[in-house]
């Protein structure tokens, strides 16, 4: 994103400013058990709020429905592809990993999902950063892994995915595969800049499940 921005803005340079969250602190613990909203986002926003930043650029399914005071949703770039995927040890899909085999992932909803297609699998609690991750199934500590396509994507990894899931039968997080790029709400230079990284599509469609969450409560 910070050479997308400096091509699209000429003259401009951007400095990375690294932020650690909650969620990153805790990454031994279920995300279900920790609780609360913007386990990812909160210190980023604070760092926004107090001019220590100009922009903040989350996953845009970590971010609240209901931006904070004082912010806004200056930007939602092009989407990455939404779908969840799964990699397996053995190179086995979904359909073909053994009685009872164990499937790493934190997200409820990707575990619902997983023992309604496949009530035998163990799912176990799968934490870390995309490296640790790969890490503990290469190691044999799990048969398989359920990740977001998006940031396989973005990290060169995707030759690694056994199997996309269909949306219609696997349903993704909310905004998953796309970024929401967050600025100052009174900063206009910057919301000008940002506008420049807009995709009306990206934007239109995750506004609408954006809502539909928030509706849902």
């Amino acid at each position: 994103m910070k050479a997308e921005i400096e091509r699209l803005a000429p003259g401009t340079r951007v400095e990375i400013l690294t932020v650690r969250t909650t969620g990153d602190r805790m990454r031994e613990e279920p995300l279900s058990q920790i609780g609360g909203k913007g386990l990812f986002t909160k210190e980023i926003e604070e760092a926004l709020l107090e001019g220590r930043a100009h922009l903040a650029v989350h996953s845009l399914k970590d971010l609240p429905t209901q931006i904070s005071p004082g912010l806004a949703l200056a930007a939602v770039p092009r989407r990455e592809d939404p779908r969840d995927v799964l990699i397996s040890r053995d190179g086995q899909r979904l359909a073909g990993l053994a009685l009872q085999a164990r499937v790493g992932t934190s997200s409820i909803r990707r575990a619902a999902q997983l023992k309604h297609l496949r009530p035998d699998l163990q799912i176990e609690p799968l934490r870390g950063n995309l490296d640790t991750r790969l890490r503990k199934l290469r190691e044999g500590r799990l048969d398989a892994i359920v990740l977001a396509a998006a940031g396989l994507v973005r990290m060169g990894l995707a030759e690694q995915i056994t199997e996309y899931f269909a949306e219609e039968t696997f349903c993704p997080a909310v905004g998953q595969g796309a970024l929401g790029i967050e600025a100052r709400a009174e900063d206009a230079e910057t919301l000008r800049a940002l506008a420049l990284l807009e995709d009306r599509w990206a934007r239109v469609s995750t506004t609408a499940e954006r809502s539909l969450l928030r509706h849902l409560g």
